[in-house]
């Protein structure tokens, strides 16, 4: 008698396994026999929940999975495995405890786990995530991204970073980057959102401002070992390598990201090439496509020997280096040598060195009434950075006409001796002898 009780109470939680959902609750009961035409054929994505009826928390999620069911109708399909009536569709997608609940989107081969809170909202933001995903993939990505889940479109600047275009967007690129790895449930996620967005548009052509929907890619959130959310990891400029990602330790205002990403920035431009003006081609190498450029105009080799003009070279390199951030142009040419372009620049007449910053964009410039020091550099320079300072317009309207010159040697200057002078061109009259 007691054996029989023992297997009538078996079969009672056995046969109870398909008592968790019924028709009703929209959630599709699949097996062996119906998963493949229900699910992998099917072009809809797919929410699927691998449980055990004697689990716990299997029981405990059987509300919330009826409300998504209800949620989702239409939208996306949510179906059910019972994983201890038959072993082989857990074992076929590497099942390992219950419950698990995967996503089956655009590859149906290679559905992704849902490890986020077991609530009805939550996982249905990670399955419309999903639906996104796949509109954007038929569609070229032309829908616009989103970050931190907010699930908006975005007119921002933040790139939505998948596990398909991560390697050639941020590791294969010289950009800088900063990555934000997102869950689309996470309260804190949401509320970074706006302040990554903003900081994105004020940090656009400097650092790059990335998202991925760690939910929806775990391969690749696992890859950079995320453990919680946000996380935001810094890629440095350059070609680079997964190992070369580090850790994000700053704030998580707008201010607080431009600031510590502008830092890094800053660190990473290279210090611009003082160029000198020797030929058309230098002179656009130096400033064609800069915002500004420096033009320097230092005094003749003989009139301020290798020493001297040294000296004037280090401090503008020096200033160079401190504002490389703007990105201008600096360039130097030898005091009587590219007339144009001194007289385009209203410099030289008073003097050398002369100094004037030029955007030929808009064919205006700025000449330097200080000193050529340091100090007096770096105030002028401050104040153009600022947008302060009376401004002219270049002579002519247009890039002045540049003559080829010999580079300086590095040399101080030599006087011509008498045999440098060749008389034999000199038509003298033998009156004047």
């Amino acid at each position: 008698m007691r054996q029989l009780a023992s297997i009538l109470l078996l079969a009672f939680v056995v046969g109870g396994a398909s008592a968790f959902y019924s028709p009703t609750d929209g959630v599709v009961e699949l097996t062996p026999s119906n998963f493949d035409r229900e699910v992998l054929k099917d072009d809809a994505i797919w929410i699927v929940e691998f449980y055990a009826p004697w689990c716990g928390h299997c029981q405990s999620l059987v509300p919330e999975y009826k409300k998504l069911a209800k949620a989702l109708k239409g939208v996306v399909k949510v179906g059910s495995v019972n994983a201890d009536a038959d072993s082989t569709l857990s074992g076929q997608f590497g099942v390992r405890g219950f419950p698990t609940i995967k996503i089956f989107g655009a590859n149906k081969k290679s559905p992704t786990d849902y490890n986020g809170q077991r609530t009805a909202k939550a996982i249905a933001e990670a399955a419309l995530a999903e639906v996104k995903k796949k509109v954007q993939g038929v569609l070229g990505g032309g829908g616009g991204s989103s970050s931190g889940g907010s699930g908006s479109s975005s007119g921002d600047e933040v790139i939505e970073l998948t596990e398909d275009n991560f390697d050639k967007l941020v590791l294969n690129s010289d950009d800088i980057w900063l990555v934000e790895f997102f869950a689309p449930w996470c309260g804190h996620c949401k509320n970074l959102a706006p302040e990554w967005a903003k900081a994105a548009k004020e940090l656009k052509g400097k650092v790059k401002l990335g998202a991925l929907d760690a939910t929806a890619h775990q391969s690749k959130a696992a890859e950079y070992n995320v453990r919680g959310y946000p996380t935001i990891k810094f890629f440095p400029a350059g070609s680079k390598r997964a190992s070369d990602a580090q850790e994000y330790d700053g704030g998580r205002t707008a201010s607080d990201i431009v600031s510590w990403a502008g830092d890094k920035h800053v660190a990473n431009v290279p210090a611009p090439e003082l160029i000198e003006i020797t030929n058309e081609s230098t002179f656009e190498t130096a400033c064609e496509g800069k915002p500004l450029c420096v033009v320097s105009v230092l005094p003749h080799i003989l009139d301020c020997d290798a020493k001297c003009r040294n000296k004037f070279l280090d401090t503008l390199r020096t200033q160079g280096e401190k504002f490389k951030q703007k990105l201008w142009g600096w360039a130097w040419a030898e005091g009587g040598q590219q007339l144009a372009l001194e007289e385009s620049l209203e410099v030289g007449g008073f003097g050398y060195p002369a100094m004037a910053v030029v955007n030929f964009k808009k064919m205006k410039f700025s000449v330097l009434k200080g000193s050529f020091s340091k100090d007096g550099i770096n105030e002028f320079l401050r104040d153009i950075s600022y947008g302060r300072g009376h401004t002219a317009p270049v002579r002519g309207a247009k890039k002045p006409a540049i003559v080829s010159v010999d580079p300086w040697d590095g040399k101080d200057g030599q006087l011509p001796t008498e045999e440098d002078i060749d008389l034999s061109d000199i038509d003298l009259d033998k009156d004047e002898l």
